[in-house]
């Protein structure tokens, strides 16, 4: 069996979130520029810029211009849900075309009598079902989702990247 990589979101989910839990952890603390962002978490800033218009567009995070400039969150991290950040980036929730969030946007001629669809449906409830419920405060926490002791490392290492960045 060859293995493919293949994943459900694309790296601006994956990228965003990033940006997103960043921002959350620097929330109250004022506007955090992009080149910032991109030197902790190693990421390019071309590509920050690109996810940064549709959240903001979305209402996600704010831009302020100037010395102290940067990109903050436009509301607290346990008002803003996973599922808003990854509508804003990648769209509505579609594990196949046949199972959309809306069904004005189904494209599948089988429909209702696609027996396979109720498994993507299914899917894509679990799915929407996770992001609509977790909260980008239950993720920014330092040690958030870490159970033990050894798995803190990386999240410690980022937090003291943002650290030297102040």
């Amino acid at each position: 069996m060859v293995l493919r990589e293949k994943s459900l979101f694309s790296t601006r989910a994956e990228y965003g979130v990033r940006l997103m839990m960043l921002l959350a952890r620097q929330y109250g603390d004022g506007p955090l520029p992009l080149a910032r962002v991109a030197e902790i978490e190693e990421l390019p800033l071309s590509y920050l810029e690109q996810l940064a218009a549709p959240l903001r567009r979305d209402g996600l995070i704010r831009s302020q211009r100037g010395a102290q400039g940067g990109y903050e969150l436009a509301r607290a991290p346990e008002f803003i849900t996973m599922g808003e950040v990854v509508r804003s980036l990648e769209g509505p929730i579609m594990p196949m075309m046949c199972a959309p969030e809306d069904e004005a946007h189904a494209t599948c001629v089988r429909g209702e009598f696609c027996s396979a669809q109720v498994l993507w449906s299914r899917i894509r409830d679990a799915v929407t079902g996770v992001l609509d419920t977790t909260k980008l405060s239950d993720l920014a926490s330092p040690l958030a989702g870490r159970d033990t002791p050894g798995e803190r490392t990386p999240l410690l290492t980022i937090n003291s990247r943002l650290e030297a960045a102040r």
